[in-house]
């Protein structure tokens, strides 16, 4: 992968939440996010979950299918997906710079100059996705949303079917301090007569998504009313109106994912007749869906998982608490947490989940710029658990990484590594995976 200098140019410009300015662009460009059906999914935890599983289902029914997904672990390449490949560089880099070019012709003609500030980083890999899509004439296009949904640069789309996964505390800062005003962000994306699916919320985030579906009369489908599934990711069963399926089996991993997996069903049976898979592409797109770095097994000794917030901790924390310690001898070995943080996320809430299934609690960090120090992260660990867990300060994943999985060998111990998608992103580079 290269360094993409079209993007490297924009890194600056930071987040600018708001649809106007590209939506008209867009629209210059020919809408080109408007030549294939979308499913367009929401969410603080699963959305990316969902969106793959969905993927996996209608490639298996043999269509050609586009995915935009952030963030991404290890190259941007993976934002753009069709057929499960990334675009490649060379393609990547030659349709930043047309949009650049035509942002450019476009703002300079059509802006103020005030307004005719460069696209963000985001607004540009989304508006370079729904070109790619349109260019390779995809038959359906699965897009996550970045952050939220209202303002997201995402929600220029006119989906044939929306979801909101879950809502949680993240984002605080921009999408507001409790879950009714983050579920009012991310219920944005619901458009006029069009079907959303919603999966496990709180009553108070409910009943935002409920008034605002009834205000754009969007038919709502709800887990645990309008369809459900139960069982483990090896083996579960799936109900709604008029549909039972059993021995279901999920390639992703952990229990949590059989609920992501009931809103994907549901988002499938949604789906214009043409676009719905058949029995057969249903079954064989659950099995093949991969999430890479959430609850992925790269090696015996580690295991990586992007939790970076309060319920996505929670979840893994489940999955640790279920699963037996290493045991050699007849003694349980010891479990350790690489962690990693990111400058704006609140890493007591994913700390306090998962100190109490790990044994000691290494800090590291990432080359991302928005990586925490490791010593000030230990320091803010240290003051959130107090004694009741070992607490110690990294360094350069590069470096503490390798140490860490020695000596954790040496006794027969495991390595989990949380916190940050950007640390689970460099932890596989590290290890060879892609």
């Amino acid at each position: 992968m290269n360094d993409h200098p079209v993007l490297a140019r924009v890194a600056s410009a930071g987040v600018r939440l708001g649809l106007t300015r590209l939506r008209r662009f867009l629209a210059w460009m020919g809408n080109p996010h408007q030549r294939y059906p979308v499913v367009h999914v929401a969410g603080t935890n699963g959305k990316g979950s969902v969106c793959r599983i969905v993927g996996a289902m209608l490639e298996a029914h043999g269509l050609r299918v586009g995915i935009t997904t952030s963030p991404h672990l290890q190259d941007v390449n993976e934002r753009i997906r069709i057929g499960g490949r990334p675009i490649d560089d060379a393609d990547l880099d030659a349709l930043l710079l047309r949009i650049e070019r035509s942002w450019t012709a476009w703002a300079a003609a059509e802006l103020p100059p005030d307004e005719a500030l460069p696209l963000t980083w985001f607004e540009l890999s989304i508006a370079a996705a729904f070109v790619h899509f349109a260019d390779q004439a995809v038959d359906v296009a699965v897009v996550e949303v970045g952050m939220g949904g209202r303002l997201d640069a995402t929600n220029v789309v006119d989906p044939v079917v929306t979801a909101i996964v879950t809502i949680g505390l993240d984002h605080v800062d921009v999408l507001g301090p409790d879950h009714a005003s983050i579920a009012a962000e991310k219920a944005g994306i619901i458009k006029h007569g069009v079907p959303v699916v919603v999966g496990p919320l709180r009553h108070d985030a409910l009943a935002v998504v409920r008034a605002i579906a009834a205000e754009r009369e969007a038919p709502l489908s709800l887990l645990g009313h309008d369809f459900d599934a139960s069982g483990s990711s090896g083996d579960f069963g799936y109900r709604s109106a008029g549909v039972s399926r059993e021995g279901l089996l999920l390639g992703l991993q952990g229990d949590h994912q059989v609920t992501n997996a009931a809103v994907a069903l549901r988002i499938v049976e949604l789906l214009p007749g043409a676009l719905r898979p058949s029995e057969p592409a249903i079954r064989a797109g659950l099995r093949l869906a991969r999430n890479r770095g959430r609850l992925e097994w790269l090696a015996e000794d580690l295991l990586v998982d992007g939790a970076h917030n309060m319920d996505g901790a929670a979840v893994l924390a489940g999955y640790l608490a279920q699963r037996p310690r290493p045991v050699v001898d007849g003694t349980p070995r010891p479990r350790v947490l690489l962690l990693g943080a990111g400058g704006d996320k609140d890493v007591r809430t994913v700390i306090l989940a998962l100190a109490p299934v790990v044994d000691r609690i290494v800090t590291a960090q990432c080359a991302h710029p928005r990586a925490r120090d490791p010593v000030a992260l230990a320091e803010a660990v240290r003051e959130a658990l107090g004694p009741t867990c070992e607490v110690s300060a990294g360094g350069a994943v590069e470096e503490t990484l390798p140490a860490l999985r020695a000596e954790m060998r040496s006794v027969g111990g495991e390595v989990v590594v949380a916190g940050s998608l950007y640390l689970v992103g460099a932890v596989r580079d590290l290890v060879g995976v892609k």
